[in-house]
């Protein structure tokens, strides 16, 4: 092999390392990066868990969702345009089979978030994921309640109560 071929290639191969580098931080810092105004909320005093009762009450039919939000819907992420018919049980979502909009996200853990109805408000319950469950630009970090047209992202999906 000739010197200059020779050269050429330890050249290329200096080239391509840093190429990879290169790369490696951009990933780096897009995943990273979060929203300067990421301040986490507090969940609504009536929403914590407080003191249990000295007898269980009865167990009440749940309310139905009358004049609140009906769906819930996906507007970014791969399953953008998908819509899930809101009742009065819980939702789920995750990557684990189960859950009720599984989704298929490296950034998503297998059981990130559930919404649940609570007193006629859906609550978003983030359940331990590493890359957090936003409303808006914020992090919650216990339950917090959502509302129609605000967003909730999980992972790379966003999703938006809808009436």
């Amino acid at each position: 092999m000739s010197e200059l071929l020779l050269t050429l290639l330890r050249l290329g191969f200096l080239a391509l390392i840093w190429l990879l580098v290169i790369v490696t931080i951009l990933v780096l810092r897009r995943d990273l990066r979060a929203p300067r105004d990421a301040r986490p909320l507090v969940a609504a005093p009536a929403l914590r868990g407080g003191a249990k009762a000295a007898r269980a009450p009865k167990p009440e039919k749940p309310p139905k969702v009358k004049h609140g939000p009906r769906q819930l819907v996906v507007i970014e992420g791969p399953l953008t345009g998908t819509v899930i018919p809101l009742g009065t049980g819980d939702v789920t979502i995750g990557r684990a089979p189960h859950s009720t909009l599984v989704l298929d996200d490296d950034y998503a853990s297998n059981a990130h978030s559930r919404l649940t109805l609570t007193n006629g408000t859906w609550v978003v319950t983030d359940l331990g994921s590493t890359n957090g469950t936003w409303i808006d630009r914020t992090r919650i970090t216990g339950p917090t309640p959502l509302t129609a047209g605000h967003t909730l992202k999980v992972g790379r999906t966003v999703l938006e109560l809808r009436k």
